[in-house]
Protein backbone atom coordinates (compact mmCIF):
# COMPACT_ATOMS: atom_id res chain seq x y z
CA UNK A 1 0.00 0.00 0.00
CA UNK A 2 1.32 3.40 -1.49
CA UNK A 3 -0.18 6.02 1.18
CA UNK A 4 0.33 9.96 0.20
CA UNK A 5 -0.05 13.02 1.45
CA UNK A 6 -1.22 15.44 -1.06
CA UNK A 7 -2.93 19.05 -2.19
CA UNK A 8 -6.31 18.87 -3.75
CA UNK A 9 -8.45 22.23 -3.92
CA UNK A 10 -6.72 23.54 -1.80
CA UNK A 11 -6.81 21.61 1.21
CA UNK A 12 -4.16 19.14 2.14
CA UNK A 13 -5.36 15.57 2.91
CA UNK A 14 -3.76 11.84 2.91
CA UNK A 15 -5.14 9.16 0.26
CA UNK A 16 -4.28 5.43 -1.12
CA UNK A 17 -2.17 5.68 -4.13
CA UNK A 18 -3.13 3.27 -6.51
CA UNK A 19 -2.04 2.98 -10.18
CA UNK A 20 -3.01 6.51 -11.25
CA UNK A 21 -6.01 7.06 -8.78
CA UNK A 22 -5.55 8.50 -5.05
CA UNK A 23 -8.60 7.24 -2.72
CA UNK A 24 -8.98 9.94 0.12
CA UNK A 25 -8.68 8.42 3.77
CA UNK A 26 -10.86 10.11 6.64
CA UNK A 27 -8.06 11.76 8.35
CA UNK A 28 -4.66 10.56 9.03
CA UNK A 29 -3.19 7.33 8.55
CA UNK A 30 -1.94 7.25 11.98
CA UNK A 31 -5.23 7.24 13.31
CA UNK A 32 -6.03 4.08 11.14
CA UNK A 33 -2.74 1.95 12.00
CA UNK A 34 -4.25 -0.91 13.19
CA UNK A 35 -6.66 -1.07 10.34
CA UNK A 36 -4.94 0.64 6.94
CA UNK A 37 -6.98 -2.18 4.73
CA UNK A 38 -10.55 -1.57 6.13
CA UNK A 39 -12.80 0.27 3.64
CA UNK A 40 -14.30 2.41 5.84
CA UNK A 41 -11.16 3.83 6.48
CA UNK A 42 -12.13 5.72 2.92
CA UNK A 43 -14.14 9.02 2.41
CA UNK A 44 -15.52 8.38 -0.89
CA UNK A 45 -13.12 11.18 -2.72
CA UNK A 46 -10.79 9.95 -5.87
CA UNK A 47 -8.13 12.35 -7.65
CA UNK A 48 -5.74 11.53 -10.81
CA UNK A 49 -2.66 11.46 -9.37
CA UNK A 50 -1.15 14.08 -12.17
CA UNK A 51 -4.00 16.46 -11.22
CA UNK A 52 -2.90 16.86 -7.52
CA UNK A 53 0.41 18.22 -5.70
CA UNK A 54 2.33 15.09 -3.63
CA UNK A 55 3.26 16.80 0.17
CA UNK A 56 6.11 15.24 2.00
CA UNK A 57 4.09 12.26 3.07
CA UNK A 58 4.42 12.48 6.63
CA UNK A 59 4.56 15.89 8.63
CA UNK A 60 7.44 14.17 11.43
CA UNK A 61 7.99 16.12 15.03
CA UNK A 62 11.60 15.45 14.27
CA UNK A 63 13.84 13.81 11.63
CA UNK A 64 16.38 11.20 13.35
CA UNK A 65 19.31 10.25 11.06
CA UNK A 66 22.10 7.97 11.06
CA UNK A 67 25.87 8.62 10.48
CA UNK A 68 28.01 6.22 9.27
CA UNK A 69 25.82 3.53 8.95
CA UNK A 70 27.24 1.66 5.19
CA UNK A 71 30.45 0.19 5.06
CA UNK A 72 30.98 1.78 1.81
CA UNK A 73 30.62 5.02 3.04
CA UNK A 74 32.78 4.61 6.30
CA UNK A 75 35.55 3.79 3.89
CA UNK A 76 34.88 6.87 2.01
CA UNK A 77 35.07 9.08 4.44
CA UNK A 78 38.44 7.30 6.17
CA UNK A 79 36.42 6.93 9.46
CA UNK A 80 36.52 3.72 11.86
CA UNK A 81 33.07 1.82 12.14
CA UNK A 82 30.64 2.74 15.36
CA UNK A 83 30.20 0.28 18.18
CA UNK A 84 26.73 1.93 18.23
CA UNK A 85 24.47 3.93 16.20
CA UNK A 86 25.74 7.57 15.46
CA UNK A 87 22.43 9.53 15.44
CA UNK A 88 21.49 13.07 15.20
CA UNK A 89 18.79 15.45 14.60
CA UNK A 90 17.65 17.27 11.60
CA UNK A 91 14.68 19.76 12.29
CA UNK A 92 11.30 19.64 10.88
CA UNK A 93 11.34 23.04 9.52
CA UNK A 94 14.06 21.05 6.74
CA UNK A 95 11.25 18.60 5.30
CA UNK A 96 10.36 19.25 1.82
CA UNK A 97 8.47 16.92 -0.51
CA UNK A 98 8.78 15.77 -3.86
CA UNK A 99 9.47 18.33 -6.60
CA UNK A 100 10.52 21.05 -4.19
CA UNK A 101 13.55 22.96 -4.35
CA UNK A 102 16.36 22.22 -2.31
CA UNK A 103 17.47 25.99 -1.69
CA UNK A 104 21.31 26.20 -0.99
CA UNK A 105 21.97 29.18 1.59
CA UNK A 106 23.89 32.24 1.49
CA UNK A 107 27.49 32.26 1.14
CA UNK A 108 27.27 28.18 0.61
CA UNK A 109 30.62 26.63 -0.53
CA UNK A 110 29.99 22.52 -0.72
CA UNK A 111 26.26 21.34 -0.33
CA UNK A 112 26.28 16.99 -0.72
CA UNK A 113 23.42 14.90 -1.53
CA UNK A 114 23.21 11.99 0.42
CA UNK A 115 20.35 9.11 -1.08
CA UNK A 116 18.51 7.19 2.00
CA UNK A 117 16.01 4.73 2.77
CA UNK A 118 13.47 6.52 5.70
CA UNK A 119 10.96 4.81 8.27
CA UNK A 120 7.97 6.08 9.03
CA UNK A 121 6.83 5.80 12.38
CA UNK A 122 3.21 4.25 12.50
CA UNK A 123 2.79 4.74 16.57
CA UNK A 124 4.03 5.97 19.76
CA UNK A 125 7.21 4.19 20.30
CA UNK A 126 9.08 4.06 23.77
CA UNK A 127 11.80 1.38 24.77
CA UNK A 128 11.02 -1.10 21.97
CA UNK A 129 12.36 -4.48 22.12
CA UNK A 130 14.08 -5.15 18.56
CA UNK A 131 12.04 -8.40 17.69
CA UNK A 132 8.97 -6.18 17.85
CA UNK A 133 10.41 -2.64 16.30
CA UNK A 134 8.53 -3.29 12.54
CA UNK A 135 5.09 -3.44 14.57
CA UNK A 136 5.61 0.57 15.04
CA UNK A 137 6.51 1.05 11.96
CA UNK A 138 4.02 2.17 9.27
CA UNK A 139 5.98 1.68 5.97
CA UNK A 140 9.59 3.21 4.24
CA UNK A 141 10.08 6.25 1.80
CA UNK A 142 12.94 8.10 0.47
CA UNK A 143 15.39 10.98 1.74
CA UNK A 144 18.01 12.97 0.94
CA UNK A 145 20.03 13.91 4.00
CA UNK A 146 21.53 17.08 2.03
CA UNK A 147 24.87 18.36 3.64
CA UNK A 148 26.69 21.19 4.10
CA UNK A 149 30.29 20.02 4.08
CA UNK A 150 31.84 23.25 4.70
CA UNK A 151 29.67 23.74 7.81
CA UNK A 152 29.99 20.10 8.89
CA UNK A 153 34.07 20.54 9.11
CA UNK A 154 34.05 23.81 10.37
CA UNK A 155 31.47 23.26 13.34
CA UNK A 156 33.09 19.54 14.60
CA UNK A 157 29.41 19.33 15.24
CA UNK A 158 26.23 19.11 12.32
CA UNK A 159 23.23 20.83 13.52
CA UNK A 160 24.00 23.60 11.62
CA UNK A 161 25.59 21.45 8.01
CA UNK A 162 22.35 19.56 8.25
CA UNK A 163 20.10 21.40 9.55
CA UNK A 164 18.84 24.25 7.12
CA UNK A 165 15.76 24.80 5.64
CA UNK A 166 14.89 22.65 2.51
CA UNK A 167 17.57 20.15 3.40
CA UNK A 168 15.52 16.90 3.92
CA UNK A 169 13.78 16.27 0.82
CA UNK A 170 11.13 13.11 1.89
CA UNK A 171 9.18 11.45 -0.59
CA UNK A 172 7.20 10.73 -2.60
CA UNK A 173 4.93 8.51 -0.68
CA UNK A 174 4.57 5.68 2.28
CA UNK A 175 5.50 1.82 1.07
CA UNK A 176 3.54 -0.38 3.64
CA UNK A 177 4.73 -3.18 1.79
CA UNK A 178 8.41 -3.19 1.33
CA UNK A 179 10.91 -5.41 2.89
CA UNK A 180 13.45 -2.91 4.19
CA UNK A 181 16.30 -5.52 4.50
CA UNK A 182 17.08 -5.74 1.03
CA UNK A 183 16.49 -3.29 -1.09
CA UNK A 184 18.48 -1.45 -3.84
CA UNK A 185 18.78 2.22 -3.31
CA UNK A 186 20.33 4.60 -5.97
CA UNK A 187 20.89 8.44 -6.00
CA UNK A 188 21.11 10.16 -9.46
CA UNK A 189 22.51 13.39 -10.20
CA UNK A 190 21.09 14.98 -13.62
CA UNK A 191 20.74 11.63 -14.46
CA UNK A 192 23.80 10.19 -14.13
CA UNK A 193 24.02 7.30 -11.04
CA UNK A 194 26.29 7.94 -8.10
CA UNK A 195 25.33 6.04 -5.45
CA UNK A 196 24.35 2.51 -5.69
CA UNK A 197 23.86 0.15 -2.60
CA UNK A 198 21.69 -2.28 -1.29
CA UNK A 199 20.11 -1.82 2.42
CA UNK A 200 21.12 -5.24 3.72
CA UNK A 201 24.70 -3.53 3.67
CA UNK A 202 22.95 -1.56 6.52
CA UNK A 203 25.76 -1.79 9.67
CA UNK A 204 22.99 -0.78 11.62
CA UNK A 205 20.04 -2.66 10.66
CA UNK A 206 15.66 -0.95 10.75
CA UNK A 207 14.75 -3.15 14.07
CA UNK A 208 18.24 -2.35 16.01
CA UNK A 209 17.29 1.10 14.87
CA UNK A 210 14.18 1.79 16.80
CA UNK A 211 14.85 -0.45 19.48
CA UNK A 212 18.30 1.89 19.73
CA UNK A 213 16.68 4.95 19.42
CA UNK A 214 12.99 4.37 21.08
CA UNK A 215 15.39 3.45 24.07
CA UNK A 216 16.73 7.53 24.30
CA UNK A 217 13.82 9.17 23.21
CA UNK A 218 9.92 8.43 22.33
CA UNK A 219 9.65 8.28 18.71
CA UNK A 220 6.00 9.56 17.89
CA UNK A 221 3.51 8.95 14.87
CA UNK A 222 4.96 10.71 12.03
CA UNK A 223 8.25 10.61 13.00
CA UNK A 224 11.44 9.20 10.70
CA UNK A 225 14.77 7.63 10.75
CA UNK A 226 16.93 8.12 8.27
CA UNK A 227 18.79 5.19 8.27
CA UNK A 228 22.71 6.81 6.17
CA UNK A 229 23.94 6.55 3.02
CA UNK A 230 26.76 4.62 1.21
CA UNK A 231 29.33 6.07 -0.57
CA UNK A 232 29.33 7.92 -3.79
CA UNK A 233 27.84 11.11 -2.10
CA UNK A 234 29.09 14.40 -3.45
CA UNK A 235 28.44 17.79 -4.38
CA UNK A 236 24.79 19.85 -6.28
CA UNK A 237 25.25 22.93 -7.81
CA UNK A 238 22.48 25.21 -8.63
CA UNK A 239 20.38 23.90 -11.52
CA UNK A 240 21.05 19.96 -10.71
CA UNK A 241 18.51 17.60 -10.29
CA UNK A 242 18.70 14.98 -8.15
CA UNK A 243 16.51 11.52 -7.50
CA UNK A 244 16.76 9.18 -5.16
CA UNK A 245 15.63 5.99 -6.37
CA UNK A 246 14.91 3.04 -4.43
CA UNK A 247 13.56 -0.60 -4.96
CA UNK A 248 9.89 -1.05 -3.88
CA UNK A 249 9.38 2.22 -2.85
CA UNK A 250 10.15 4.73 -6.26
CA UNK A 251 11.50 7.79 -6.29
CA UNK A 252 12.31 11.41 -4.69
CA UNK A 253 13.52 13.85 -7.06
CA UNK A 254 14.51 17.88 -6.08
CA UNK A 255 15.40 20.87 -7.79
CA UNK A 256 18.64 22.82 -6.88
CA UNK A 257 18.31 26.60 -6.42
CA UNK A 258 20.16 29.01 -5.05
CA UNK A 259 18.44 32.80 -3.89
CA UNK A 260 21.87 34.90 -4.14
Amino acid sequence: MRIVRFVARGRAKYGILSQDTIRGLRGSPFLHFQHLSSPSILDGSAYKLDKVRLLPPCPPSKIVCLGLNYRSHIEEMKLPIPLVPLIFLKPSTAVIGPDDKIILPPGWKRIDYEGELCVVMGKKAKDIPEERAKEYVLGYTCFNDVSDRHAQAADGQWARAKGYDTFAPIGPWIETEANPDNLKLETYLNGELRQSASTSDLIFGISNLVSFISSIMTLLPGDVIATGTPSGVGPMNPGDTVEVRIENIGTLKNFVVTLD
